[in-house]
């Protein structure tokens, strides 16, 4: 990811040193089982153990092994050998057994893992924040619309816990994709556990608090990473859900609520007066990223016999990327959220905008409920008046009550127009949630 979107802790969790380390974890795991098992010489574990806490994987490491990469076209194999330079004698029991994959994809479950973690950390306060707005603005009258029309009252704060309970569902999809991955695979060349005994990817495994892949050919299935991708894409279109209201809410002709402009901020290198939604724009952009890195994670599933790989180019890029742009579209679009700025006089004054039309499912039900009318009939009153108010401007109320053939008396229309009524059940709502 480029640094425009990169979050620090991921940007150094998916560094090449950092990739090293995740490497070196898992081999000396698997030399730990290998010398409990009595295969290989517990001094070599334990003096590579303390020469690699003492000196740590680093970047210059890192350079090592593009050096010596770029004359054996093997990443691993140059891993392996700038281990030897660097720490000698002990590190020829290293990758005993074991096959490049082995190591690649069970240290990328690591970095995954951890990865994850912090996208649920920004998923989580992002919630906070609906969850802190919903309270808020729980009973804040603002106009719902479909197909962007006015429709009926509501609240905006339930703008806010529909955010909240789509998050929830976010933060479950993206915990499983989590344990999906939490596998270890040690099974050695096309996954026969040949040169190494099953135990070892037990025992690591056992170590980690994670499960051992229970069968695997060469590489990890990659339906697992496709969950992943497809956890972190579905996420993506809840935030840009999320975005694409607050970019409507901007709009000129709405101006119910606007992301936070900052002192010396410019919106247009022409135009003084602009105030633009650029952070959930930004946003935005950024989740279309999310849904096409889940097209390449669905390509890279079917795979060459045990093993080709077609999948690890695409990898390095959608893996540290998506996890990125996930992070840093949910961190942004948590600061847009908790520093919003909201109109509530404009709101009102939106949802009376068009003289009471948003009341007429209320009349129509009166005059069906308390009038006898048959529901063809009350709808024919309605919408004639509603249709006029629409071309003329004149209050429903107003023409209602001189509609010769309607039945509503003052005191209807003032239950049918009561704004009250509409919100009655909003706290039951909240109560869903516990609020």
């Amino acid at each position: 990811m480029i640094d425009r979107y990169s979050t620090p802790e991921l940007s150094r969790l998916w560094s090449e040193a950092n990739k090293y380390r995740a490497w070196l974890r898992v081999e000396l795991a698997a030399m730990e089982a290998q010398s409990e098992l009595g295969e290989i010489p517990r001094e070599a574990f334990d003096d590579l153990t303390r020469r690699s806490a003492a000196d740590p994987l680093d970047e210059a490491f890192a350079a090592r092994v593009a050096e010596i990469e770029a004359v054996t076209r093997h990443d691993i194999v140059a891993f392996t050998t700038a281990l030897s330079e660097r720490y000698g004698e002990s590190a020829r029991f290293i990758h005993h057994g074991l096959t490049s994959t082995d190591v690649v994809d069970t240290a990328q479950n690591l970095l995954l893992d951890e990865a994850l973690g912090t996208v649920l950390e920004d998923a989580s306060r992002l919630r906070e924040v609906c969850r802190a707005q919903a309270v808020q603005y729980r009973h804040t009258p603002t106009v719902g619309r479909t197909h962007g029309i006015h429709a009926e009252p509501m609240t905006f704060g339930l703008k806010f816990l529909n955010w909240m309970s789509t998050l929830d569902r976010d933060l479950e999809r993206l915990t499983a994709a989590r344990v999906r991955v939490r596998v270890v695979m040690l099974s050695g060349s096309v996954g026969t556990y040949a040169h190494v005994s099953p135990d070892v990817e037990e025992r690591v495994a056992e170590l980690w608090g994670w499960r051992p892949a229970p069968v695997t050919n060469q590489t990890l299935a990659r339906d697992r990473h496709a969950e992943v991708l497809s956890a972190l894409a579905i996420f993506g279109t809840t935030l840009e859900k999320i975005a694409v209201e607050i970019r409507h809410l901007q709009r000129s002709e709405v101006r119910e609520a606007m992301e936070p402009f900052g002192k010396g901020q410019k919106g247009s290198s022409s135009m003084p007066h602009k105030k633009n939604p650029i952070l959930t724009e930004n946003v935005t952009g950024l989740t279309r990223l999310l849904r096409g890195y889940l097209v390449t994670a669905m390509e890279n599933v079917p795979l060459w016999h045990e093993r080709d790989i077609s999948h690890s180019s695409a990898e390095r890029v959608i893996l540290p990327d998506a996890t990125q742009a996930a992070s840093y579209a949910a961190r942004r679009l948590t600061g847009v959220l908790r520093d919003l700025v909201v109109f509530p006089e404009r709101m009102l004054r939106n949802l009376n905008d068009l003289g009471g039309l948003v009341f007429s499912q209320a009349v129509l039900h009166r005059l069906i409920d308390e009038k006898g009318m048959a529901r063809e009939a009350a709808y024919a009153i309605v919408q004639r008046n509603a249709l006029t108010s629409w071309e003329t401007g004149e209050g429903l109320r107003d023409l209602l009550e001189r509609d010769p053939e309607s039945p509503l008396t003052a005191e209807d229309l003032d239950a049918a127009f009561d704004l009250n009524w509409y919100l009655r059940q909003v706290d039951r709502i909240y109560a869903r949630f516990g609020l």
